[in-house]
C-alpha cells in the first residue's frame, strides 16, 4: 500500500510556507520573516543566506511542498528577491 500525496498547497500559502522555510533555516526572527515583500532582496542582503544555506532551503523548501527542484534550475536570480522565489515555488508547486 502506497501513501497518498499530500494535497496541493494553496497559491495563497506559497508566500507563508517561503517566509517560514526562510525562518526556520536562516533562524530569522518571525518581524523579518513577515515584513518580507517581492521586492525584499535575499541573497547578498541577508547574511544569514551564505552558499551553504541556499542548499538547505532548497531541500527544505523539496520536502515541506512536495517538489523535486532540478540544479539546472537554481541560479542567482532565484534567489535575487523574495518575489523571484515565491513565483519560482509557486509555478513548481502548480507543475
Amino acid at each position: 500500500m502506497t501513501a497518498a500525496a499530500p494535497p496541493p498547497v494553496p497559491s495563497r500559502d506559497i508566500d507563508a510556507e517561503v517566509r517560514d522555510v526562510l525562518r526556520d533555516v536562516l533562524a530569522l526572527d518571525a518581524e523579518t520573516a513577515e515584513g518580507m515583500t517581492a521586492d525584499t532582496p535575499l541573497f547578498g542582503a541577508l547574511p544569514e543566506l551564505d552558499s551553504m544555506a541556499v542548499a538547505g532551503l532548497l531541500t527544505e523548501l523539496e520536502d515541506r511542498l512536495d517538489i523535486l527542484i532540478d540544479d539546472d534550475e537554481v541560479d542567482g536570480e532565484l534567489f535575487e528577491t523574495f518575489g523571484s522565489l515565491t513565483d519560482f515555488i509557486r509555478a513548481k508547486v502548480a507543475a
